[in-house]
């Protein structure tokens, strides 16, 4: 079954996890990954590493690992600013030598004082290419519930977006985000814009001050009031930060699923326990999520 058919039947919960430093062997990550493994996620992608690495032997092999050892469908995150139309071919090939057929394909971020490749400028010549060169993969794409931020305006984004889908686009997955009702404003403008594709919501628990600063100063994602509050009661404590940031993420989730999400892409930072906790708060509600769906069906 391709994990786009899955979000016809359930409501899709998901990880991501990053490779070990290149200084590290990439089965480090293994122990993490078989923790991971008992959550039972529907698919793990696997990123280049931060600051948009184009270093993708250890994605690749990550991708092996959760594919071929765990048994569990590996998403290969696959950027295009700084590879040729060669490398990302070449890329392809390795992962369907490793019967890896899902990627997120992605622009990618970019790397001050290097020169993009220029083949792919944008997403969806990527996935354009992809699409056209490798049918037989599944190709799923980022989309901004805070709007990009290169992007003029949100209908500048969304007319982006729709070019993506168009171009081959089997689901999104969205950019981490504080505000759930940012991300139904999102999702009322794709409809209207006729995207119908599944998009999944991006949640990160945000466990630790400095963690949220350098990331909403990277993404331009804002802080909510509520959150805010969080933060200035409880960033002395660690593990008041620690409890409070995972239970704002998990009735993010509550809300999202009840709303009926198509589906749950959880950022896990590599935090095989933060991940597990936050899984054993929301099970039972992905659980009736998915009989109401499964009932929905037969009807």
């Amino acid at each position: 079954m391709s994990l786009t058919a899955l979000f016809k039947q359930k409501t899709v919960f998901s990880l991501e996890v990053f490779p070990p430093k290149k200084d590290s062997p990439n089965d480090a990550i293994l122990p993490t990954l078989k923790r991971l493994q008992s959550l039972q996620p529907d698919f793990i992608s696997v990123t280049l590493g931060a600051g948009g690495t184009n270093h993708c032997d250890g994605t690749v092999a990550v991708a092996d690992l959760i594919q071929n050892q765990l048994n569990i469908p590996a998403v290969s995150h696959v950027p295009g600013l700084y590879q040729s139309k060669d490398q990302v071919l070449a890329l392809l090939d390795r992962l369907d030598q490793i019967h890896v057929k899902n990627i997120l394909a992605l622009r990618g971020d970019r790397i001050p004082g290097k020169e993009p490749v220029g083949d792919f400028n944008h997403a969806n010549e990527l996935v354009k290419f992809v699409h056209e060169q490798r049918p037989d993969f599944s190709i799923a794409s980022a989309c901004y519930p805070n709007c990009h931020t290169e992007a003029a305006d949100f209908v500048d984004d969304i007319s982006h977006l729709k070019e993506k889908v168009a171009a081959g686009a089997d689901h999104l997955i969205s950019q981490l985000f504080f505000d759930n009702q940012a991300f139904y404003d999102f999702k009322e403008k794709t409809e209207i814009a006729g995207i119908n594709v599944p998009i999944e919501a991006g949640i990160m628990p945000c466990t630790n001050k400095n963690q949220i600063e350098r990331i909403t100063q990277i993404s331009g994602v804002p802080i909510p009031k509520k959150f805010a509050a969080i933060m200035d009661r409880y960033q002395d404590s660690k593990e008041a930060m620690l409890d409070a940031g995972i239970a704002f993420a998990v009735d993010q989730i509550i809300d999202l699923v009840s709303q009926g999400v198509d589906g749950i892409h959880l950022y896990t930072m590599n935090k095989s326990k933060i991940a597990k906790r936050i899984w054993e708060e929301t099970e039972s509600v992905f659980a009736a999520s998915n009989l109401a769906k499964q009932k929905a069906n037969q009807n």
